[in-house]
């Protein structure tokens, strides 16, 4: 007889027994909740069709209901996602026996920024620079500190700056000073619309400050590579085609990540990795307010640490990312796939993401200071 059943027949006597003394009824709902409890714990211990009483078995986990996660994240890391998803949902069920589905959006990194700002309901953020996540955070749906709830501040796959050629490099271009020399030109996007370009520009300064110049000269190296920019495209898509299918330019700055996915894919790419460099470094957080609301932080907060653990991050240097995990990065096989950079910085090494958009992408900041000295 089930709870539903047991209840109404209690109304129904209750009913019939209008009379029925104060003491008695006490007496008859003590004995209904003793049996009622009674009835459940068997109940409990027959799932699976046993009636057996297993030692420790998690009667809770047992009935736990399916739950979803959504992860926004930038276009290039939906290849190793495709792989480590199913990877994630098979431990979850077998160590919390309760399935998970794994929802995804992948754009443009400050698309997806935005994204999330005006609703897309993302758990999870992976996005291409972390001044796209602290966009999110400034408009109060990450909790600041979002850095250290994780491992390695919050940086989950790495890459660098690479400098694609023509095939058989005609021009010689191997350096970022290289780019400056007169008869040669190189497309990049728009650091103002586009984040790939923001690295890219963060690149030729670290180059001209790592070889000994002071920001003047500098901010002049900028001028001179600049200037063989016959246009800057609105994004780092727009500027790849723009070399590779309209076949402009000499060279094409491009993430090292991109162009080992796009080899894989059968596509002749000719490029150098520059010995100094920057860590274009791709932060990962959970988005406090939406997994509040969705209910879900615990699987949430689990994927996003298992993306840290060597199954992981193989999967993500498959694909073209330098590993943030030591026991991979170990690896011969990853040796010889990613070289290591003779001198890399890091965006913290120029105060940050808010100090380098105020320094070089605001009004009148340096790149708007290039613009105007740009030959027209």
């Amino acid at each position: 007889m089930s709870l539903w059943q047991r209840s109404q027949r209690l109304l129904k006597f209750i009913n019939q027994h209008k009379g029925f003394r104060l003491q008695s009824l006490k007496s008859f709902l003590s004995l209904f909740l003793v049996a009622t409890v009674l009835s459940l714990a068997i109940a409990a211990c027959s799932i699976n069709g046993s009636s057996q009483i297993t030692p420790g078995a998690n009667l809770v986990s047992a009935n736990k209901k399916d739950v979803a996660i959504t992860i926004a994240s930038f276009v290039v890391t939906r290849a190793a996602y495709d792989q480590i998803i199913p990877k994630f949902r098979e431990q979850w069920k077998q160590e919390h026996n309760q399935n998970v589905a794994v929802r995804t959006s992948y754009g443009a990194s400050g698309s997806q920024a935005r994204g999330v700002i005006d609703g897309l309901p993302a758990d999870i953020v992976h996005l291409a620079l972390a001044l796209d996540t602290q966009r999110i955070e400034k408009a109060g749906l990450i909790q600041p500190g979002w850095e250290q709830e994780v491992a390695n501040n919050g940086i989950v796959t790495s890459s660098v700056a690479a400098l694609v050629t023509r095939e058989g490099n005609p021009k010689g271009i191997n350096n970022w000073a290289d780019l400056t020399k007169n008869g040669v030109s190189f497309i990049t996007a728009d650091p103002k619309t586009s984040g790939v370009a923001r690295w890219n520009l963060l690149a030729l300064w670290n180059s001209a400050i790592k070889a000994g110049a002071d920001e003047t000269q500098a901010t002049e190296f900028l001028v001179q590579a600049y200037n063989n920019v016959p246009i800057l495209t609105r994004d780092a898509r727009e500027a790849t085609d723009a070399f590779f299918k309209q076949d402009q330019t000499d060279a094409l700055i491009n993430y090292e990540n991109e162009l080992i996915l796009a080899s894989q894919k059968g596509q002749k790419v000719s490029y150098t990795v520059p010995d100094i460099n920057i860590s274009i470094d791709n932060p990962i957080a959970v988005v406090d307010q939406n997994v509040d609301k969705h209910g879900n932080r615990e699987v949430a907060e689990a994927f996003v640490k298992y993306l840290f653990t060597p199954e992981a991050q193989k999967e993500f240097a498959k694909v073209g990312f330098r590993t943030v995990n030591e026991t991979v990065a170990q690896n011969k096989e990853y040796k010889k796939k990613y070289p290591a950079v003779k001198t890399l910085a890091t965006v913290e090494d120029y105060g940050g993401w808010d100090q380098v958009q105020q320094k070089f992408f605001e009004d009148g900041a340096i790149f708007d200071q290039i613009q105007a000295k740009r030959r027209k």
